[in-house]
């Protein structure tokens, strides 16, 4: 029986060009770029299945995202020269496509070499992968582990400008222009009341059977020596459109339609609301996932699994 490893992947992508994350049928999206890619330099017949902390929209960057993915040792030990079957006295003979037989790849030999065989697949990746996608950094993940379930919170930056003249032409793909003044205070007074636990149901765009209940850690503004506004937002995990809906609801006081309680009006009513418009995906960006520590992995995983409910 082979013997398979699971990964940690550090990826960061430039989503401009990209339908999103998720692997749609005839559209380029950043899932189907790795899993191609991996297939490719593994030399797998079927491409394998990457599991993500976070399922980006069509045109929202990342910095800090992070997937797994389930691996044969075997396929791994095929990125070793020593190990593609060239008749060298000693060496192991491969089999199909230039793969070790698993039989070969003993527990000593991954002991040895995964350090190597890893470093080798992030260079072989960066010489197939796209430039506007680029896979930081491979380790073996703890026990327990799952990007997705696994992970405590994830961290996202949504950047904007409201200069006069509009934004520098050299960021124009990761900050949006926005054309009205803004008050960072009344932004961050407004922003107050959506902190905790509730059901972002008013910003969410609705799935069946997903749940909308969320806990809101962080969402707070600053201008920075730049004059470009960030707001930092942090919660446990986003439902669709989430992040993009709140800071819309958040421009239209900043900038003075509305008062600074009707963004928590609107949460409390839990319905979408006509008033909120999603702001534009490129000013978004994923900056990291915080996951607990290694002994805390399987645990957190299945807690997140649950079916949520308010104060459950």
């Amino acid at each position: 029986m082979e013997r398979h490893v699971r990964l940690r992947m550090d990826l960061s992508y430039d989503g401009t060009e990209f339908s999103g994350w998720a692997r749609q049928p005839g559209r380029r999206t950043v899932q189907g770029e790795l899993e191609e890619a991996l297939g490719r330099v593994l030399r797998l017949e079927a491409a394998p299945a990457l599991t993500v902390a976070g399922r980006t929209d069509a045109g929202v960057h990342a910095r800090g995202q992070v997937a797994h993915v389930d691996l044969a040792i075997s396929s791994l030990a095929s990125l070793d020269a020593s190990a593609r079957g060239r008749g060298r006295a000693g060496g192991p003979e491969a089999g199909p496509q230039g793969k070790t037989d698993e039989r070969d790849v003993d527990v000593e030999g991954w002991a040895e070499k995964g350090a190597q065989w890893l470093a080798a697949l992030v260079r072989r990746l960066s010489g197939v992968l796209p430039l506007d996608v680029r896979v930081k950094a491979v380790c073996v993940a703890p026990e327990g582990f799952d990007a997705r379930f696994s992970a405590l919170y994830r961290r996202y930056v949504y950047r904007l400008s409201d200069a006069p003249g509009g934004v520098d032409p050299l960021r124009r793909r990761e900050v949006v222009w926005h054309n009205r003044p803004l008050d960072v205070d009344l932004l961050n007074a407004a922003s107050a009341a959506l902190l905790g636990e509730h059901d972002f149901a008013a910003f969410c765009k609705s799935r069946e059977g997903a749940t909308t209940i969320r806990e809101l850690q962080r969402l707070d503004w600053a201008r920075g020596e730049d004059r470009i506004i960030r707001a930092t937002v942090v919660a446990d995990a986003f439902c669709h459109s989430m992040v993009r809906a709140l800071v819309g609801s958040l421009l239209a006081v900043g900038e003075g339609r509305r008062p600074a309680e009707w963004p928590g009006h609107v949460l409390a009513a839990a319905i979408r609301d006509s008033g909120v418009h999603v702001a534009p995906a490129h000013g978004l960006t994923l900056e990291e996932v915080g996951y607990p520590a290694a002994e805390e992995l399987a645990r957190r995983a299945a807690s997140t699994r649950r079916v949520r409910t308010l104060n459950s």
